[in-house]
């Protein structure tokens, strides 16, 4: 196999520190009880920026939270800007971190020019804010060459995460993709025999506080349980090549649906609507719009602790610090504890897989597995923006927790009868749940289940029965517009509009009464018409 990227040339910085004053007094400082370090946080480094305190202050904080030993946290003195050269990516991150890699022992450096580094202890990096995100491209790097790449790929621009993902591959070429040998993968990265490459993530968001909530979220949801609904937008795109981003996110629905989880499914090519009551919001996979659009894009629409949340577009991740420009940043402004976003043009074969990415966080592996083994390519243009150690699928509630984990306990157990011993059975194990708990969410989950599967009159009944359980919420409202979309599908527009007539008054002020007045043709409350 050829192995690439590195730039092992350049001036070293001389102030590579391992661990700063500053970042010691910030990790003792931390509240949160530390946990033992576990296999893969003994194999994760932390690297912060010495010359922003926010960034010494973040590393220690999520060090300790996750059991990190001292000596994996590394400063650098870097530029505080987003985007840096390729000479300035060089000098002050990929040089200082080869020489501290080298001078603790963490990596073997054979003696031949070129050859990979062997025998890496480190598997997982973790950029703290304030680590630049992305390199900009560069004409005449030298030793750099585009043969044999096609022109449309033959940027030498990249993520910063991307690129430290091949450190250990000491050659000078970085023009276009390299191929991520990680790709498909099940195993654990721990177990695989990939030195020269390691899973880089960052911490990183449009403000301090957006940080710290990623973080805790996390390790809430890993605890409690990844508790909510997934919401998935396709285009309804069935031909040419743009078809694949539906696909997967036609799969990842699907999958997230047998693994137990209510999934709330828009095929329509618009994206959900900003009016829509997106509640309970766990999980969101959608494209492809250039800026938050939607209810994220509502002022109060907030996600679940520990959401994950990706849009696919080609510039979703050109700026982390604006939590209004484009989608990765204001996706954790609304409180989403990890994205997936794209710096710079990476063209959709060249994207992670959302279908990969939601299979291997629901069999188990951490998010920092989970994005690698869905991206096809390194030393490219994508970011994983999340804890690296991040489990979202290890928290499981139990019935003996109060609501709402109680209730999605208890849809779980429903979902999975349907789809291990029919749907006869599982829909009666759920009515059972629903009935005892008195839920809205099993018997909205049940709908869902009956939705998909095109059985109408079942579903409008039991979106009736989640109705009365929710009450005049913006959930019941929900289920209204579940009602009204079936029986459009069906061709009954009288009832539809019945239905949104009779709803109106109750709803009053809640998100979704815009799109309830559209039924019957009336304009939206505000409009002055």
């Amino acid at each position: 196999m050829k192995m690439r990227m590195g730039k092992l040339g350049g001036l070293v910085l001389a102030a590579a520190l391992l661990m700063t004053p500053a970042a010691v007094r910030a990790a003792s400082a931390a509240q949160s009880p530390t946990p033992a370090p576990t296999r893969e946080s003994a194999a994760t480094v932390v690297v912060f920026n010495n010359l922003d305190p926010a960034s010494v202050n973040l590393a220690a904080y999520y060090a300790k939270r996750r059991g990190i030993p001292i000596d994996r946290l590394i400063g650098l003195e870097c530029p505080r800007t987003e985007e840096i050269t390729r000479a300035q990516y060089d000098e002050t991150i990929a040089s200082p971190l080869r020489k501290v890699f080298a001078e603790r022992g963490w990596w073997h450096v054979p003696p031949e020019e070129g050859m990979p580094v062997s025998d890496n202890q480190i598997r997982f990096v973790a950029l703290i804010r304030g680590i630049p995100l992305k390199i900009a491209s560069v004409p005449d790097y030298p030793g750099d060459s585009a043969k044999g790449v096609l022109p449309l790929l033959s940027s030498n621009a990249a993520a910063v995460d991307s690129e430290l993902a091949t450190l250990g591959i000491r050659t000078r070429r970085i023009s276009g993709p390299l191929k991520n040998l990680y790709y498909k993968s099940f195993t654990p990265f721990l177990d695989m025999p990939f030195a020269p490459m390691m899973l880089v993530c960052r911490l990183d968001g449009p403000t301090v506080e957006t940080v710290r909530h990623m973080i805790d979220g996390a390790i809430e949801a890993e605890q409690n349980g990844l508790n909510g609904f997934a919401y998935v937008d396709l285009r309804g795109i069935s031909q040419g090549p743009m078809a694949m981003g539906d696909t997967w996110l036609a799969t990842a629905a699907v999958g997230l649906r047998q693994y137990g989880m209510p999934v709330i499914w828009d095929n329509a090519p618009d994206l959900i609507p900003e009016d829509f009551p997106m509640d309970h919001a766990a999980i969101y996979l959608g494209w492809y719009a250039g800026s938050v659009a939607g209810p994220m894009a509502r002022d109060d629409f907030r996600f679940e602790p520990g959401a994950i949340a990706v849009h696919i577009h080609s510039f979703s991740a050109a700026t982390l610090r604006d939590a209004k420009a484009n989608w990765a940043a204001p996706l954790l402004a609304h409180g989403a504890a990890a994205t997936i976003g794209n710096v710079y043009e990476p063209y959709l074969a060249l994207t992670p897989n959302l279908d990969l990415f939601a299979d291997r966080l629901r069999n188990g592996l951490t998010f920092a597995e989970s994005a690698y083994a869905s991206e096809p390519v390194l030393s490219w243009m994508t970011t994983f923006v999340g804890d690296p150690l991040y489990r979202p699928f290890q928290g499981v509630p139990n019935e003996t927790e109060e609501k709402p984990a109680i209730e999605y306990a208890a849809y779980k157990k429903g979902a999975r009868t349907w789809f291990e011993k029919g749907r006869t059975e599982g829909t009666q194990a759920l009515q059972a749940s629903a009935r005892r708990l008195q839920s809205g969410i099993v018997w909205e989950g049940l709908g869902l289940l009956q939705w998909s599967v095109l059985y109408y009159d079942p579903a409008l009944e039991s979106f009736q029965e989640a109705g009365k359980c929710y009450g005049k919420t913006e959930d019941g409202l929900r289920t209204v517009l579940h009602q009204a979309e079936i029986l459009k599908v069906e061709g009954k527009m009288d009832q539809a509009r019945s239905l949104a007539a009779n709803s109106l008054e109750r709803y009053k002020g809640f998100h979704g009464i815009v799109l309830l007045r559209a039924i019957i043709g009336l304009p939206a409350p505000d409009s002055g018409k």
